[in-house]
C-alpha cells in the first residue's frame, strides 16, 4: 500500500477495485476484431478481421456536458455513460462509419469503486447498443479538482466505412427529402439553459423532472446503418449542439438550403415546457435543441418509404420533415 499517496487523496487500491469490477462489463462488449483485456497499456483491435477492402477510419471523442449536473443532484450514475458513447458513435455515424472500439476517460475528486462501476456499467451499456468493443480507458483520481462527488467522462470512439461508400454530402442534390429520426429527449445539448430554467423556476428539486432531463441520448447505429447498407443515401446529420441551424448546414453544399415542415414530427412535451419556462422565442428552440428530432437521414424521395420500413423494423419513428432546396439557411415553416 502506497501511504504517502494515500496521504495526498488518492486510494490506489481503489483504482485496483474498480478493474476488478469493471471487468465483466467490459467483456461484454467484445466484438469481431476484439484483441487483448483490459489492463493493457492500449486497446488493441484487429482490422484484418472485417475485411474491408479500402478501409477508411473515422474517429470522434465527446463528453456529456453540464447534463451530469443532474446526475450528481439524483446521485444517479448508471446512464451517463450510455451519453457518453452516444455522443461520439453518432457523429461518426454520419460519415456512414460502423463505430468499432470506444475508450472512456473518467476524472473523479475521489475513486468510489461503486460509482466508477455503475458509470462504466452504462458505457458499456452504450457499446452493446452501438456494436462497439470497449477496449481500454482511464479513471483519473485527482483530489481538489472535483467537488465531493462529482466527476467528468469523456468518451472516444474510431469506427470504418468502406472508401467508396464513405458519406460526406456530396451527393446531396435539390429535392432530396430530410427523413427525421426520433429523439429519446434532450440528449446530452443544452443544458447548460436547462439547468438555468430549472433553477429560475424553482425546480431543481423536481425529482421526476429531473429523471426525465436523465434520459440517456439514442443510439442510432445499428437501425442507419442498415438503412445505409439497403438505401441510397447522400448525407446523414446527427443534431446535437446548435441544433438544426447549425448541424444541417454541414451536410448542404454552397447554395443548397432546406425547408424544414413543422408539425410532419411530434414534437416532445419536454420541449414545450422548457420554452415556455425559459420564455425562450419559439424559432431559437431549433438553433439550441434536436426538437424531437435526434438524426436526420438525406436520400433520393423514392427511398424514403423503403428507408422507414427499415427504421420502423427497430421500433423507430421517422417522418419526412423537409427538403433540400436553392438558397442559404434553413426554413422552418409552420
Amino acid at each position: 500500500m502506497a501511504k504517502s499517496y494515500e496521504q495526498s487523496g488518492v486510494r490506489l487500491e481503489s483504482g485496483y477495485e474498480v478493474v476488478r469490477r469493471i471487468k465483466s462489463h467490459v467483456a461484454s462488449t467484445d466484438r469481431l476484431g476484439t484483441m487483448g483485456n483490459i489492463g493493457s497499456f492500449g486497446g488493441m483491435f484487429d482490422l484484418s478481421a472485417l475485411k474491408v477492402k479500402e478501409p477508411v477510419l473515422v474517429s470522434g471523442t465527446d463528453g456529456v456536458g453540464t447534463k451530469l449536473k443532474l446526475a450528481f443532484k439524483l446521485d444517479k450514475h448508471d446512464t451517463i455513460g450510455i451519453d457518453a458513447v452516444a455522443m461520439c458513435v453518432n457523429d461518426v455515424l454520419a460519415q456512414g462509419a460502423e463505430p468499432l472500439i470506444f475508450l472512456d476517460y473518467i476524472a473523479i475528486g475521489h475513486n468510489i469503486p461503486s460509482k466508477v462501476e455503475a458509470i462504466v456499467s452504462g458505457v458499456a451499456e452504450g457499446c452493446r447498443q452501438a456494436g462497439c468493443a470497449l477496449v481500454g480507458g482511464e479513471t483519473a483520481e485527482m483530489p481538489g479538482m472535483y467537488a465531493d462527488g462529482e466527476y467528468d467522462i469523456a468518451g472516444y470512439t474510431t469506427g470504418v466505412v468502406e472508401k467508396s461508400k464513405l458519406i460526406d454530402g456530396k451527393n446531396v442534390s435539390e429535392g432530396d427529402v430530410l427523413l427525421g429520426i426520433a429523439s429519446s429527449g434532450v440528449h446530452s445539448n443544452g443544458f447548460s439553459l436547462v439547468r438555468k430554467i430549472l433553477e429560475d423556476n424553482n425546480l431543481y428539486d423536481d425529482r421526476e423532472l429531473l429523471k426525465l432531463l436523465l434520459t440517456p441520448t439514442k443510439i442510432y447505429v445499428k437501425q442507419v446503418l442498415d438503412v445505409i447498407r439497403q438505401c441510397e443515401v447522400h448525407a446523414v446529420c446527427h443534431i446535437t449542439g446548435g441544433g438544426f441551424d447549425e448541424n444541417i448546414p454541414r451536410v448542404l453544399k454552397e447554395g443548397q438550403s432546406v425547408e424544414i415542415k413543422e408539425g410532419t414530427w411530434t414534437i416532445l412535451p419536454i420541449f414545450r415546457f422548457l420554452e415556455e419556462k425559459g420564455n425562450i422565442p419559439h424559432r431559437e428552440m431549433f438553433n439550441i435543441f434536436n426538437m424531437g428530432i435526434g438524426m436526420i437521414v438525406v436520400m433520393p424521395e423514392n427511398e424514403a418509404e423503403k428507408a422507414q420500413k427499415i427504421l420502423n423494423s427497430y421500433g423507430e419513428e421517422s417522418n419526412i420533415i423537409g427538403k433540400v432546396i436553392k438558397g442559404n439557411g434553413i426554413t422552418i415553416e409552420n
